[in-house]
């Protein structure tokens, strides 16, 4: 394999989504320095690259290098330092490896594909993760015969592949003998066909069906992959029929993933289904604390509390705003003023809608001529009902407000009550221009 070629390849890739001075100012003096058994060595110019690489674009990096060499099992970043030759004007890379952190604190291993740095005693518990976390807990504690298939769903970047990585170190931890895989869908669905097509099929059900914990991410994209819908059907109901965890991650409910088969929802809505929304300021707060204390820099109070308030969308947003700080941090070498910070981010922030749920249960009430206190109320008064279905969903739909909070604001309901309101809602939508309208109407009075 010429590992050059690879990284040239790969770096062409990586540039078309990325603006020139990000391409320029983090993929400068990268290369790949070896290959060893599957596991690709990113050369990096320092330490500070090293890390962004690895929080920042590690996924990319570890898809684009997989899309290009099959064989890829893991991706490892380690410091080279550039020595030029001046008779030949050539570069050529000595590899050294910074003590402070060794690479085993960054190895992937090729066996479970886990990274030992996702651990719950980095991952913050809000009100926006709670029932996954402590649904995370009882299957620790319990594997196989507790909420069996776990399905974690929610938008990107709000913390899943932590949590469902998480979970598999713990298992691993409290007994060494249990056998556990992570793996993307994508992943899962190459081996498959690749099995098929070397008529592989019973290895490739031995391989997966060997383990005591399947944690599969990304299963959203599983919609038009009827054989592989099949596969994981029977997959499934082997690791039940034995009490084996298996746990899946989705971008969205699987009730909304397209051309799903009824089957395979029945057995995830068997388990627990349970979603994760956006943090709320204090866990965003708590977030940013541990991500400094993670880095050793001390940021002034105000600072923090300020970076919380302002970025309103998901963790990896928090993080990326974070990372624009101690870049300026790091090189100016000295604390940041608050203006200082707030002129840094000005640029980097989006606007984001943000709303009080009393004012949307106002609002959809004055709509509805409805007194206010009505949606609070435990009644089946059918217009009552749908005023406050009406509400739910676009608290959910919107503004993105977790389920559990929703509830506890509307009266003390029970989550899966505001899932059934907004389910309920997005279908009929689809047939009905009536309320199609009507929610236009509404959406109309937030502006």
């Amino acid at each position: 394999m010429d590992i050059k070629k690879l990284w040239e390849n790969c770096l062409v890739e990586i540039e078309s989504g990325l603006s020139k001075a990000n391409f320029s100012t983090w993929f400068k003096n990268t290369s790949i320095v070896k290959e060893d058994t599957g596991i690709i060595y990113v050369g990096v110019p320092n330490e500070f690259v090293r890390d962004w690489l690895q929080n920042k674009y590690h996924k990319l990096i570890s898809k684009t290098i997989a899309d290009a060499y099959e064989n890829m099992r893991g991706v490892e970043y380690i410091i080279t330092k550039i020595e030029v030759n001046k008779q030949e004007n050539q570069k050529s890379a000595e590899v050294y490896v910074n003590k402070e952190l060794p690479l085993k604190d960054l190895y992937v291993n090729p066996d479970d594909n886990l990274n030992p740095r996702y651990r719950f005693d980095s991952f913050i518990v809000g009100t926006f993760n709670e029932l996954a976390y402590a649904a995370s807990q009882a299957i620790i504690e319990s594997p196989g015969t507790k909420y069996n298939p776990f399905f974690v769903y929610g938008n990107t970047g709000l913390g899943k592949t932590h949590l469902l990585q998480a979970v598999g170190n713990a298992i691993k931890e409290k007994d060494s003998n249990k056998k556990v895989h992570y793996i993307t869908l994508e992943k899962f669905a190459t081996d498959f066909i690749n099995s098929l097509q070397g008529n592989r099929a019973n290895t490739f059900k031995e391989k997966y069906r060997k383990y005591d914990l399947l944690i599969i991410d990304d299963i959203q994209f599983i919609g038009k992959m009827e054989k592989i819908q099949e596969e994981l059907f029977h997959t499934f109901n082997t690791f039940y029929e034995n009490n084996k965890q298996i746990v899946f991650s989705s971008d969205k409910h699987p009730n909304f993933i397209p051309e799903l088969a009824d089957r395979l929802k029945s057995r995830f809505a068997a388990g627990m289904i349970v979603d994760v929304s956006e943090p709320e300021y204090e866990s965003r707060l708590a977030i940013l604390k541990v991500k400094l204390q993670e880095q050793g820099i001390e940021l002034e109070p105000e600072i923090i509390e300020y970076v919380a308030s302002i970025i309103r969308g998901n963790i990896r947003e928090l993080e990326g705003s974070l990372n624009i700080i101690v870049c300026q941090y790091r090189l100016k070498n000295k604390p940041l003023s608050l203006s200082e910070v707030k002129n840094i981010l000005k640029n980097n922030i989006k606007p984001k809608k943000n709303v009080a749920i009393k004012d949307v249960v106002k609002l959809v009430s004055d709509y509805y001529n409805l007194e206010e206190s009505s949606i609070y109320e435990k009644t089946r008064r059918k217009e009552i009902v749908k005023a406050r279905q009406m509400v739910m969903y676009i608290l959910r739909e919107d503004f993105n407000v977790s389920y559990p909070l929703i509830g506890q604001k509307l009266g003390g309901k029970d989550h899966t009550t505001v899932i059934h309101s907004y389910l309920k809602i997005k279908t009929d939508l689809k047939n009905d221009s009536q309320l199609l309208q009507e929610l236009e109407a509404i959406r109309i009075m937030f502006k």
